[in-house]
């Protein structure tokens, strides 16, 4: 099912779908090839995956586009349903990227408000994880009401140096 969303100009929120794999592909990698500490992925492994492996994801994973100018995809945020039994209640907001020349124009606080949207009734709580360096995007997960609650030392290791990730939550249902 799709999902759309218009957000105040001059952007504009939709799911993708498989059709949009070129472009995500292309955006997905940017962000993996630029920002190798945000993500767990990597570049390597991603760059290599052809195509239809994209477009399987947009088929069997939630993931949000932002637009601009119409049709130019500049931000991604993606949602991830825990499937075992257990873990149900639990959403992960995944993959967020905003082109750079684009940032602080309001696009990567309404995909994450989108994921939000997007996960009520459906889970209880949102997580994520964040390098710790990335000051302007704690801040924004924090403008759109995610906590810290934990901090994973050493969680990731890029190219022989070592990144801290803060883990945050959001709880929408009852209870905390």
């Amino acid at each position: 099912m799709t999902v759309e969303t218009n957000a105040p100009e001059p952007f504009a929120l939709r799911q993708l779908q498989p059709g949009d794999a070129t472009t995500y592909r292309a955006l997905r990698l940017q962000g993996l090839r630029d920002s190798p500490e945000a993500f767990a992925a990597s570049f390597d492994d991603e760059s290599q995956r052809p195509l239809a492996w994209f477009c399987e994801r947009l088929q069997s994973r939630t993931v949000y586009g932002g637009f601009l100018e119409g049709d130019r995809l500049a931000g991604l945020a993606g949602l991830r349903v825990e499937s075992a039994a257990k873990l149900a209640h639990i959403g992960v907001l995944w993959g967020m990227f905003v082109e750079p020349e684009d940032r602080r124009r309001g696009l990567g606080k309404a995909l994450a408000r989108r994921i939000i949207d997007g996960a009520q009734g459906m889970v209880e709580q949102i997580h994520l994880s964040v390098v710790s360096s990335n000051h302007a995007a704690i801040k924004l997960y924090a403008a759109t009401g995610f906590k810290q609650y934990g901090l994973e030392r050493r969680a990731l290791k890029v190219e022989g140096r070592y990144h801290d990730e803060i883990l945050m939550a959001l709880w929408l249902g009852q209870g905390r």
